[in-house]
């Protein structure tokens, strides 16, 4: 087991439980082992299942510890140390100390059923990486803090000059989870898609339908601010929710702007209670794509039936595989410029932690981002 030298020192927002405040630590930073890589994080966002950690939503309720964890995954920053023999990304390209870098945050096994069967994504083995006490090497397991320990078995790649650190914070999960799902859903030229919720997933979602030749792109949100870059992205139709008397109504707008329903509809809010209505929305032979709902203990009302008589596929998708990465990166460079920023609307510092999850909560930011001071 590698040791910290602990001449050096970086901060972490570390949390204790659902309902209680984060209390920013020193915390010593380790020296790489063979093959890994030590990040200095620029940038950290607050990704929709942080806001389910944070509120203790279904499983997450039990995600307490007394001596904290750090939370936190989508994020850029610069390699601070690079292990022994690590020389490149795994794209070949050259790596250095200072070098702009994205990284998965969560480590595929290599040996277990799914990764054997070339679905890494569905690794059951995928989230042991953040197991472990913050007092214990590597120390910094996670996003919201000052650095973050890369594993040998973590996909790293270095960022395009022209994508911007706002924009690249958002590739190692909403962006490459998206890439991961339009090959997995199989999108075609001509689709109608359906986006229940303009988060970063759906946000991402609605620009990769635009590129994919989907026909009509309906996005569906409850946040004006949300709704219009879901417009910036190339939505052909946003509906608000909040306009209409019950979800059914709204379901009802959709079946009518699209004829009949999506070919593909996405389910990106992160709420088992949207699923039911979002079925709702799907034409008959489509599908529906599950994704938001990353927390296990709660259920949602589904009439079997319906699904049978309509011929309705559904899939669910979570995590990807390190060529989704490397696609994400490339959609951004091709990109840069045109595209609004989805992870950089909101910058706050990292002692702001807080007001930035209870302002992301409130629907008053589109998406928050932690900036690291360099």
């Amino acid at each position: 087991m590698m040791m910290s030298t602990g001449l050096n020192t970086g901060r972490a927002a570390l949390f204790f439980g659902p309902g209680k405040p984060f209390r920013l630590e020193e915390l010593p930073v380790p020296d790489p082992e063979p093959g890994a890589v030590v990040m200095r994080v620029t940038r950290a966002n607050i990704c929709g299942s942080d806001l389910h950690i944070w509120r203790g939503d279904g499983s997450f309720a039990a995600g307490g510890r007394d001596d904290g964890r750090i939370i936190g995954h989508e994020m850029t920053g610069v390699v601070h140390a690079l292990g022994e023999d690590v020389t490149t990304d795994w794209a070949g390209a050259p790596l250095a100390p200072g070098d702009r870098i994205v990284c998965q945050y969560f480590r595929a096994c290599g040996r277990c059923r799914p990764c054997l069967r070339g679905r890494q994504e569905a690794c059951i083995n995928a989230t042991a990486s953040f197991a472990g006490r913050p007092t214990d090497f590597p120390h910094f397991r996670g996003a919201f803090a000052e650095y973050f320990y890369v594993r040998p078995n973590m996909a790293v790649f270095r960022v395009p000059d022209a994508v911007n650190d706002a924009t690249a914070a958002g590739v190692n999960c909403a962006l490459s989870q998206m890439m991961m799902a339009f090959e997995r859903a199989d999108i075609r030229l001509g689709d109608r898609v359906v986006i229940q919720g303009a988060g970063g997933l759906g946000l991402y979602a609605t620009a990769l339908a635009r590129e994919s030749g989907a026909s009509q792109v309906v996005v569906v949100d409850g946040v004006a601010e949300r709704l219009e870059l879901a417009r910036q992205m190339g939505a052909d139709e946003v509906v608000d929710f909040t306009e209409f008397e019950s979800p059914a109504a709204s379901a009802k707008h959709v079946r009518a702007l699209t004829a009949g329903g999506g070919d593909q509809v996405f389910e990106l809010v992160g709420r088992p209670g949207v699923i039911e209505h979002g079925l709702q929305m799907v034409s008959p032979g489509g599908r529906y794509i599950e994704m938001g709902t990353v927390y296990t203990g709660t259920t949602s009302a589904i009439d079997a039936g319906q699904l049978v008589m309509r011929n309705i596929t559904l899939q669910a998708v979570s995590f990807y595989d390190a060529r989704s990465m490397a696609k994400a990166l490339d959609f951004l460079a091709r990109h840069a410029g045109s595209l609004p920023i989805v992870g950089g609307s909101a910058p706050y510092r990292l002692e702001d932690i807080d007001r930035a999850f209870e302002e992301a909560q409130q629907g008053r930011v589109a998406r928050a981002s932690l900036v690291m001071e360099g």
